[in-house]
Order: structure tokens, then C-alpha cells, then sequence
């Protein structure tokens, strides 16, 4: 029996042992606390606003009895998916099914969280400012979903209920966020994307006519200029041989373009991404990994240009790229 199996069975008699007493050897639904059997999900939309320019971050944590747990973070820019990363636990399932049930017992406990006692909307929307606090139980046995959203300032590793708002219930939901994060991620938690302005992606492929063998920055001189900076539509015409009508809008006085390149690769599969935008003290630090196909893929043998094309807010100059991280993928994610 492998340990998925043993935990759910686990579970299980855990669950009949409740009701032993009853005649047909069943736990009552209602002697289960909601959510027992189920999965919890925290949702956070952070905005993130840089001059003029406004993007942001969302982060989304499921985390299910069975003790597995998914954290996806999203960095975005005017309406564009920048970069994406997806990160499953790898510690025992059966240790992370036990922190799942304490977190349950808390979020029921009224002398604790007590979140069930609260309503679960908010009295008025999030400011455009402040974070988007949603706590999602899915329970399984009862087939039904209980949903709190709240506000607060932040994102997921920065959580503070000193911050939570609109009403004095906000308190308790995102205090239920920061277990769901302590107990899966930890409390010294440091998102994938922090300190870094928005962006979004205009192009991204493994192949690009420009050729390119090193990463580059587009922007306009002096600051403010509205026109294209030197380059640019050339630049656009090897890439797709995109005519200049068909260009990707970029705001020149505002924004700026960085595209992320590694030079010629060898094998299919091999992408390049934009990670972090960082504005450090006089100017601005891009970080780009590549991502590589693992060894047992048997990737085709192909020539070809990984690109990354994504527009931001306009930092300061000048731009370094911090040195390439490479990592090395499974086959099948």
C-alpha cells in the first residue's frame, strides 16, 4: 500500500472511530468538523502600482486533507501574465495530514479562530490599494463550500492582521490565511517574485528570427519620450517579421520594454523567462532563468532562440541582468 493510500485510510477510520457509538458504526456529519475532509484554499491579490503603472500578484494555496499542498504565484502588468511558478510540497504527506488537521480544529475552535462564527463577505470592496484576502473550505463529506474575503496589505509572506480590514471580523481571516501559511510554507515564507515591479509578457517562444545572444532593455531617452526608442522596430521586424502597425502597444514616456534572450540552444524545450524586476538604489536588476528539459527527456535535437519579451513600468537606468539561473525541469509537471 502505497502512502497516499495509507493516509487515506487513515483518515477514514479516523472519521468511523468518531461514531463508534452509533448502531451502523457511521459518525453523525454533524459530530465532523467542516472541512475535515475537504481542502482549504487561500487567495491573494496584491496590487502592485509603480509610478503611473499598476500590476499584480496573485497568489493562490491549496492544501488538502490527504496533507498534499499547490502554491501558484502569478506576477502581472496592465492586464498581461508576466511569469507564472508552481510549487507542490515534497515533505511526508502523512506529517502535512496531521498540521491540516490541527489548522481545521483551530478554524472551528471557538476559542480560537473561531472563523465560522464571522460572515463570509465583506461589508465593502477592497480599496485599489490593499490586498484581496479570500479563505475557501471545500468539505468533502458535506459536499458544500464556506468562502470569507477580506482585505489587508501585503502579500502571502507579509500577512499581518494589524493590517486586516474593512470590519474587526477581518481579524480572524487573516489570521486563518497566516496558519494555511505557516503551517505549509512556513512563517519566514518569501514569495518567488518579491520586491519586484510589475510586467507582462508582449512575446514569448523558442524561436525568434532576432537572434538575439544576450538579453536587452528598450527605452526611450530622455525619460518621457513618447517615441520608440532607437532599435525597437527593427528589433520587432527580425523577431516575427511583424509589420509596425501590428507592434505590441508600449506606453514609451511610461513604460519600458526588457527582453530576456540566452542565444542559440540545441535541444526543443528550452525556454527563457523573466523572474524579477528589481528597482536597487541608482537603477534597475532583471533576473531571467532558462529552464531546461531534465536528462531523461529526449528532447529533440533543434537549433533554436528562447525569447522573453515583457513591457513594465519604466525604472531607473541603468539596467543589469543579474547572472542567468538555469533549472532543470521534469518531462511532465
Amino acid at each position: 500500500m502505497n502512502a497516499r493510500l495509507a493516509l487515506n485510510a487513515l483518515i477514514v477510520l479516523t472519521l468511523l472511530a468518531v461514531g463508534c457509538g452509533d448502531d451502523n458504526g457511521t459518525p453523525p456529519i454533524d459530530t465532523i468538523r467542516f472541512g475535515q475532509l475537504g481542502e482549504v484554499e487561500v487567495g491573494i491579490l496584491a496590487p502592485l502600482v509603480v509610478g503611473s503603472g499598476s500590476g499584480e500578484l496573485q497568489q493562490i494555496l491549496t492544501w488538502g486533507s490527504s496533507g498534499a499542498w499547490l502554491l501558484r504565484e502569478v506576477i502581472s502588468y496592465r492586464g498581461l501574465e508576466g511569469d507564472e511558478t508552481v510549487e507542490k510540497n515534497t515533505g511526508d504527506p502523512v506529517a502535512y495530514a496531521s498540521a491540516y488537521a490541527s489548522l481545521i480544529t483551530q478554524l472551528n475552535d471557538k476559542e480560537t479562530v473561531e472563523l465560522f462564527s464571522i460572515s463570509p463577505q465583506p461589508p465593502v470592496p477592497c480599496a485599489p490599494t490593499r490586498t484581496r484576502v479570500t479563505v475557501t473550505i471545500w468539505d468533502e463529506l458535506r459536499k458544500e463550500e464556506a468562502t470569507w474575503v477580506r482585505c489587508a496589505s501585503g502579500s502571502l509572506g507579509t500577512l499581518q492582521t494589524s493590517e486586516a480590514g474593512p470590519d474587526l471580523d477581518a481579524l480572524k481571516v487573516i489570521q486563518a490565511a497566516i496558519l494555511v501559511r505557516d503551517f505549509t510554507q512556513g512563517s519566514e515564507f518569501v514569495s518567488t517574485y518579491v520586491g519586484s515591479v510589475p510586467f507582462g509578457t508582449l512575446d514569448k517562444g523558442e524561436t525568434s528570427g532576432a537572434g538575439l545572444q544576450a538579453s536587452r532593455e528598450y527605452f526611450s531617452v530622455p525619460a518621457g519620450n513618447p517615441n520608440p526608442p532607437t532599435g525597437w522596430l527593427n528589433f520587432w521586424a527580425d523577431h516575427n517579421r511583424t509589420l509596425p502597425k501590428d507592434i505590441p502597444f508600449v506606453d514609451w514616456a511610461e513604460e519600458m520594454v526588457i527582453v530576456a534572450a540566452v542565444g542559440t540552444r540545441t535541444e526543443a524545450g528550452d525556454s527563457v523567462e523573466v523572474r524579477r524586476i528589481l528597482q536597487i538604489g541608482e537603477g534597475t536588476q532583471v533576473f531571467v532563468h532558462e529552464r531546461i528539459p531534465g536528462d531523461f527527456c529526449s528532447p529533440a535535437a533543434r537549433n533554436s532562440n528562447p525569447i522573453h519579451i515583457v513591457v513594465a513600468p519604466r525604472t531607473l537606468q541603468p539596467t543589469n541582468f543579474a547572472d542567468l539561473v538555469q533549472e532543470r525541469v521534469p518531462c511532465v509537471e
